[in-house]
Parts: structure tokens; sequence; C-alpha cells
């Protein structure tokens, strides 16, 4: 009956690991486009008719590169674990950083 725990403990981490870096880091990157588009001030093109265009919203733009920073740690966070592990290394999160260490 323990092994049915264990399993079961096992897939709802794997279920885990999956939402948040099969769809997390795409839904990050796609808000932080979002953010960029509206840290512009939406339509961020010059007018000819003379017509002022929305006003630029500086919270927007530094929400949006926040965004990309997070996603891009954590494509090099899987880079390093997929070379650490090749190198016979592991990962550790035992520190408030991750570091390599000997397995």
């Amino acid at each position: 009956m323990h092994n049915l725990g264990f399993a079961l403990d096992g897939a709802w981490r794997v279920l885990l690991a999956g939402l948040i870096l099969g769809a997390g880091l795409p839904v990050l990157f796609a808000l932080g486009i979002r953010s960029l588009a509206w840290g512009a001030g939406g339509n961020a093109e010059v007018h000819d008719s003379g017509v002022t265009g929305p006003t630029p919203r500086p919270i927007g733009t530094v929400l949006g590169w926040a965004c990309f920073v997070v996603v891009l740690l954590g494509v090099v966070l899987g880079i390093t674990f997929i070379v650490a592990s090749g190198f016979g290394k592991a990962l550790s999160f035992e520190h408030v950083y991750p570091m390599i260490v000997n397995k």
C-alpha cells in the first residue's frame, strides 16, 4: 500500500513541475510581452493626424522586463541542471542560490 502512496507523491510533483516549467514560463513570457505593450501606451506609433497617442506607462515596461528576467533565469537554471547531470554532478538548493555539488 505504501507503493501507491509513493507513486502518487511522485506524480503530483511531476505534474506541478510540468505545469510550472511547461506552461508557466511561456505564460510569463506572454505576460512580459503584454506588459511591454501596455507600458508603451498601447498604440506606440506616431500619429500623423495630429492626435496624440496614449501616454506611456513606465511601470509596464519595468514589469515586462522583470518577467523576461524570470524566464531567462528559468532557462539558465534548466540548462545548468542538464549540464551538471551530464558531468555527474547535482544541482543543490540547500542555500539561497543553487549550487553544483558532487552526487
